[in-house]
C-alpha cells in the first residue's frame, strides 16, 4: 500500500508560497494549534470567547491590521493575510470573524478614510490587540441593500448627532470603538452616507449581545442602539463619502474570507478522511470502500481548486490588480464549496459527525453565517452576472 498523500501534496501547493509566506502561515498555524485548537469545541458549546485575551495575542503575533502600513500595523503582503485567515478559521470561523473584523473593516476604515488624528489615536493600539474594533453597516431591514439604511447623524452646530440600530456586529459588545455608516444631510451621494469614529464609551451608545445562535458561537454577536450619541465634528471619517467607504472595506473582508473558508474545508477534510482510516465497518476500515473514496477524491478536487483559486487571487491583490467582481467569485466559490465538503464530511462520520468530539458539525453551523455575511451567495452571483453580461438585476 502507497503511503497516503497530503492534500498541500497533491496539488503541490506549497510550490507556490515564498520563504517568507510559508513561515508566517506556519507561525499562525502553530499558534492556532496550541492557543486557540484545545479549547474551541467547549467555547462553541458554551457560547463565548475570551475575545480580549486572543485580541492581545494575535495582536502579539501580528496578524490585526496585518496588511495594512504603518501606525503600528505590520505592512505584511495580502497573501500572507490571506494564509493567516485560512489557518485561523481551520480552527473556528469566529476566530477569524474577530480578525476579519478588526483588521478589514475597523482598522481597514480608518486607515483608509480617516483623518491623522483618528489613524494616531486608534490604529496602534488596534494592531496590537489593546483596542477592539466593529464595523456598524447592516441594520435590521438592510443588509443586502445598505443604501437603504434609517441610522442617520444630524448636525447641531458643529457636531453629529446620531440615531439608529445596527444588527448582526461581530465584536459589537466588547468593541472600544465602532466605525459606523449613517445616513447624513449632505449633498454626497448616495444619500449623503457618511462613517463615524465612535468610541463605545460615547453616552447613548449601547451594544446588547445576541444569544441563542447557533451558528458563530465561539464569536460576539450584538446589536448596536445609537440614542441622541453627540460626536464632534472631528468624528466623521473625512475621505469616505456614500456607499464607496463601506463597500470597499467589505471587499477587504471578504478577501480574507476567500481564503478563510477553504481553511474550514481544509479541516473538515482531514477530519474525516482521519476518522476514515480508523474506523472499521465490515471488519475493515472505512477509507477502504469505493462510495467513501469516491466522496473524498471529489472534496479534494473541490478544496485544491479553492486554494488554488484563493493563491491565485492572492497574488493579483498583491499586485494591485484584483477587482470586486474576482472578490465575488472567490467569495462565491469558497463558501458554497466549504459548506458543502462540510456537510459531505458528517456523512462520512456518521453520528459521531454531529458531536463537538470532531470540529465537521462546528464548521458546518458556522459555514452557515459565513455563506450570507459579507454578501449572500444570490448577490455574489448577480455581481458576477453584472460583470458578464453588462445588465444588473439587482433591481
Amino acid at each position: 500500500m502507497s503511503r497516503p498523500s497530503t492534500l498541500p501534496q497533491l496539488f503541490a501547493l506549497d510550490s507556490l508560497l515564498d520563504a517568507d509566506e510559508i513561515a508566517i502561515r506556519d507561525s499562525v498555524r502553530d499558534f492556532a494549534a496550541s492557543k486557540l485548537r484545545p479549547h474551541i469545541a467547549d467555547w462553541f458549546e458554551e457560547a463565548r470567547l475570551p475575545a480580549r485575551d486572543i485580541a492581545r495575542e494575535l495582536g502579539g503575533l501580528g496578524a490585526l491590521g496585518m496588511h495594512l502600513e504603518g501606525y503600528g500595523c505590520p505592512g505584511m503582503s495580502a497573501m500572507s493575510y490571506g494564509l493567516a485567515c485560512l489557518e485561523l478559521e481551520a480552527v473556528d470561523s469566529g476566530i477569524r470573524s474577530l480578525v476579519s473584523v478588526q483588521g478589514s473593516l475597523a482598522m481597514f476604515s480608518i486607515h483608509h478614510w480617516g483623518s491623522e488624528e483618528q489613524k494616531n489615536e486608534w490604529l496602534p493600539r488596534m494592531a496590537a490587540g489593546e483596542a477592539i474594533g466593529c464595523f456598524g453597516l447592516t441594520e435590521p431591514d438592510f443588509g443586502s441593500n445598505p443604501s437603504g439604511m434609517r441610522t442617520h447623524a444630524k448636525r447641531d452646530g458643529d457636531d453629529w448627532v446620531l440615531n439608529g440600530t445596527k444588527m448582526w456586529i461581530t465584536n459589537g459588545s466588547i468593541a472600544d470603538v465602532a466605525v459606523v455608516w449613517a445616513q447624513t444631510d449632505l449633498a454626497d451621494s448616495p444619500g449623503g452616507i457618511r462613517g463615524f469614529v465612535v468610541p463605545t464609551d460615547t453616552p447613548g451608545f449601547s451594544a446588547p449581545e445576541i444569544t441563542k445562535k447557533m451558528s458563530l458561537r465561539a464569536s460576539v454577536t450584538s446589536e448596536l442602539v445609537f440614542d441622541d450619541v453627540r460626536l464632534p465634528a472631528s468624528a466623521m471619517l473625512p475621505k469616505a463619502e456614500g456607499l464607496r467607504g463601506p463597500l470597499t472595506a467589505l471587499g477587504e473582508a471578504r478577501f480574507g474570507i476567500i481564503f478563510g473558508a477553504m481553511g474550514a474545508a481544509r479541516d473538515c477534510l482531514e477530519a474525516a478522511i482521519e476518522y476514515a482510516q480508523s474506523r472499521e465497518v465490515f471488519d475493515k476500515p472505512l477509507a477502504g470502500y469505493q462510495i467513501t473514496q469516491t466522496k473524498i477524491a471529489d472534496m479534494a478536487l473541490e478544496v485544491g481548486k479553492g486554494h488554488l483559486l484563493a493563491y491565485h487571487l492572492g497574488r493579483l491583490k498583491d499586485r494591485g490588480e484584483l477587482t470586486p467582481e474576482q472578490v465575488s467569485t472567490g467569495k462565491l466559490n469558497s463558501t458554497r464549496e466549504a459548506i458543502a465538503i462540510a456537510r459531505e464530511c458528517r456523512t462520512i462520520l456518521g453520528a459521531n459527525g454531529i458531536t463537538l468530539e470532531y470540529p465537521v458539525i462546528r464548521h458546518a453551523n458556522n459555514l452557515e453565517s459565513v455563506l450570507t455575511y459579507e454578501g449572500t451567495s444570490e448577490v455574489h452571483q448577480l455581481t458576477i452576472g453584472r460583470a458578464l453580461t453588462g445588465s444588473s438585476a439587482f433591481r
